[in-house]
């Protein structure tokens, strides 16, 4: 089955530019992410993301290491972003998402690597932390249209993401790849630096199913719509587990999940006793189970 990404048919209704439009109005008093800064950032002035206009990329390749519906055979196309709208104390990408290592690039330069990575056979486009630049990348992708740019776009989100930005996305973006962390405030403002996490996470993750429905594949396995969650197991059940999954099952008893095992105490995680140790074979065990329990669909590769 080959299916045509919905941004196409916004732009040929001539509503795409309308998107940019108004996610570039965003910017001028920046309201882009839950952090809602004010701050203009066409003018140059930065906030708690630390980018202004130009957006800083750590690198863009082929990614064979993303689950299968996402990789494929092929790859993702994965651009990754650097700088983040959450400060996680354990964070593996902290070079990137912390300390801001890459290179500045306008939306054209962008629009020119996502044609690259279209070039190299990529299944999708992959946005990784693109939370505090949409408008920046709804841009590149109106310009990557026009020269030929037709495959998905997957938007790989740690969801701290407003429902505005969100509802821009709508038929622009067909796979989502959030990944919820935990649903406890205290657990959020303790090892992710931000408030309202929970509540954020969940309306979040909600609009974009309402968006775009469960995963959906084509005859080799490949994603070219819906959602994917992710949700990484942390110690002593700080990652809430059960509470993630009763609420994924909430929204569809047949949603996809990845429990994630691979935690390991990177960057500040060791400031804190809780996070100094990898998690157990018996917790990964436990969070599996239940995922089973509820009859979710998981995607273990």
């Amino acid at each position: 089955m080959k299916s045509t990404p919905s941004y196409i048919k916004l732009y040929e209704e001539g509503r795409l530019k309308e998107r940019v439009e108004k996610a570039y109005s965003m910017l001028e008093n920046c309201e882009v992410c839950p952090h809602r800064c004010r701050v203009n950032r066409l003018s140059g002035e930065k906030g708690f993301c630390k980018t202004a206009e130009k957006v800083k990329v750590a690198s863009f390749f082929p990614h064979k290491g993303e689950e299968f519906p996402i990789r494929g055979y092929r790859g993702s196309g994965t651009i990754f972003i650097s700088y983040c709208n959450m400060r996680c104390v354990y964070c593996q990408n902290y070079d990137i998402s912390h300390l801001g290592e890459g290179k500045e690039y306008s939306p054209v330069e962008i629009a020119s690597i996502m044609l690259y990575l279209q070039e190299e056979g990529c299944h999708n486009i992959n946005w990784v932390t693109p939370s505090h630049v949409v408008p920046q990348l709804l841009k590149a992708l109106y310009i990557a249209v026009q020269k030929g740019l037709k495959i998905p776009i997957v938007y790989n989100t740690s969801s701290y993401d407003s429902p505005e930005t969100i509802e821009l996305l709508d038929s622009i973006v067909d796979i989502y790849l959030p990944d919820i962390k935990y649903l406890k405030e205290s657990y959020s403002k303790r090892y992710s630096k931000v408030k309202s996490y929970p509540e954020t996470a969940k309306k979040a993750v909600k609009m974009m199913f309402d968006q775009v429905g469960n995963l959906k594949t084509d005859e080799k396995g490949v994603a070219y719509r819906g959602i994917l969650v992710r949700h990484l197991v942390l110690p002593e059940d700080i990652s809430t587990t059960k509470e993630v999954l009763d609420f994924l099952h909430s929204i569809s008893p047949d949603i996809h999940v990845n429990i994630m095992a691979q935690y390991y105490p990177y960057y500040k995680a060791c400031d804190y006793p809780e996070l100094r140790r990898r998690i157990t074979d018996e917790e990964y065990r436990q969070a599996v189970e239940y995922a089973r329990t509820l009859g979710l669909n998981l995607i273990t590769d």
